[in-house]
């Protein structure tokens, strides 16, 4: 996601800037993690797709195959949908194995990028950096991250740690899932007001919307079949489960782990679809993107009292949650780890479901507090780097984390010895005592150990 916004947004400069017309040839450099596993993880798919002026949230995954099947046989690109140029994947696009992060930066992260507009003599019209920070979000060299972290726009209640956001909840007499609905109707009142709806009407509206995707997704990928791309030949797996526990229900419908098989079976269906190049919901990332919706639906389809309420909070109570990684940590793979990625998604899936079933705000703390935990120092190594194996099981064993994260707190009285706040900073620093092969280089871990094919 975030090459293909970087890219997009390059171009989308050179039209504003009016340049557009006067390109002749670019080219795009990948460097550090970003190039090791770029095609693992569909970078290099991304660049030319978003030079060609496609947002990931937009792009049809049926249209994608076309585009680039169309820009590979005619070597050329029409940027930004307008200006056509040759593209050369061999000459124009590099993936810098061997270069942790573009030369003369100014900031230092291992998923960097630099895009490149030259004219028909040969002269470079206009050059940018971008670094990929994890879960879509892009900063250009020399940018705030202000520009990409909600937590710092103007809204009722800002707030930048855990503890001041439980404080900040207590003394409005306000729920953090209530809290997180007043920042959103703030940022979202505009909108709102020009389409003539009511702003809580709006943000529920807008939170359903991403349900379900969510929910299209799993059944997507239950419903497919077949061989994952890639190269390691792995068969997608969710179909045949769901088949299984469906069977399972009629023979053996006491058995009381059936819920967990089944919190697998959505969770897998959602990274095979991400694995296949599908539509999902960066949650926090697309690699961990199988947590919070299998999370959501063992609310939805579990839950005798489950409703769209709970639904709703469930989302704002995840919101608050992953801000406070993003700003306090990191949810970059490349970065800290999966402990950044899957670890997040578990963290912010067992505070949704405490808050779902109507959990205090401490215990939803709790829960946040107690998933990350117990996913502190966990590797990205992909196999290939693919987003395969071990990242397809890792999101459901991310999922049964979280549950059992959430009955944990509500069991217990929201009081406990280390809070969200020190587990947040002790998850980023142990991403950054973390050697760099073990972040989504594919250079240790399982990606060295189990050969790829």
């Amino acid at each position: 996601m975030g090459p293909m916004r970087a890219a997009c947004r390059f171009v989308r400069g050179l039209a504003e800037e009016g340049k557009l017309g006067m390109v002749s040839r670019v080219e795009a450099l990948l460097y550090g993690s970003l190039a090791l596993t770029g095609v693992g993880h569909g970078s290099d798919r991304a660049i030319l797709l978003g030079l060609a002026g496609n947002e990931p949230a937009t792009v049809e995954p049926d249209v994608m195959a076309q585009t680039l099947a169309a820009i590979r046989a005619e070597h050329s690109i029409k940027l930004h949908g307008e200006q056509r140029v040759e593209f050369d994947e061999a000459r124009d696009l590099h993936l810098l194995r061997d270069q942790l992060t573009p030369p003369g930066a100014v900031r230092t992260h291992p998923n960097g990028m630099r895009m490149r507009a030259f004219d028909a003599a040969g002269a470079v019209l206009d050059e940018r950096t971008y670094f990929s920070i994890g879960g879509g979000f892009i900063v250009e060299d020399g940018e705030t991250e202000d520009r990409v972290t909600a937590a710092s726009r103007p809204v009722p209640f800002p707030f930048h740690h855990a503890d001041e956001l439980l404080q900040m909840a207590r003394a409005n007499e306000l729920t953090i899932p209530d809290l997180m609905l007043e920042n959103e109707c703030a940022l979202a009142s505009a909108a709102a007001d020009e389409a003539g709806v009511d702003c809580v009407d709006w943000v529920r509206g807008g939170i359903l919307k991403i349900w379900h995707v969510m929910a299209a997704c799993v059944d997507h990928g239950i419903a497919s079949e077949g061989e994952l791309p890639g190269g390691l030949k792995l068969k997608r797996r969710a179909r045949h489960l769901a088949a299984r526990l469906a069977e399972r229900m009629r023979e053996e419908p006491r058995d009381p782990l059936l819920p967990l098989d089944w919190l697998t079976a959505w969770a897998m269906a959602v990274n095979e679809e991400n694995a296949a190049g599908g539509r999902v919901v960066t949650a926090p990332t697309n690699g961990a993107a199988g947590v919070i919706p299998a999370v959501a639906h063992y609310y939805m389809r579990l839950k005798s009292d489950a409703d769209e309420d709970g639904l709703v909070r469930f989302f704002l109570a995840s919101a608050a949650i992953g801000l406070l990684y993003k700003e306090n940590a990191s949810i970059s793979g490349a970065e800290v780890g999966c402990q950044g990625e899957v670890g997040v998604a578990c963290s912010m899936a067992a505070a949704g479901l405490v808050a779902a079933l109507g959990g205090s705000d401490a215990q939803i703390e709790h829960a946040a507090e107690v998933a990350m935990e117990h996913n502190l120092g966990m590797t990205c190594d992909p196999i290939a780097g693919l987003v395969q194996i071990p990242c397809i099981e890792r999101n459901a064993m991310g999922a049964a984390k979280a549950v059992l994260a959430a009955r944990l707190a509500l069991n217990e009285e929201g009081e406990h010895r280390v809070s969200l706040d020190q587990v947040i900073r002790t998850m980023y620093q142990t991403g950054l005592d973390m050697q760099s092969r073990y972040k989504e280089t594919s250079l240790g871990g399982l990606a060295l150990n189990v050969i790829a094919c």
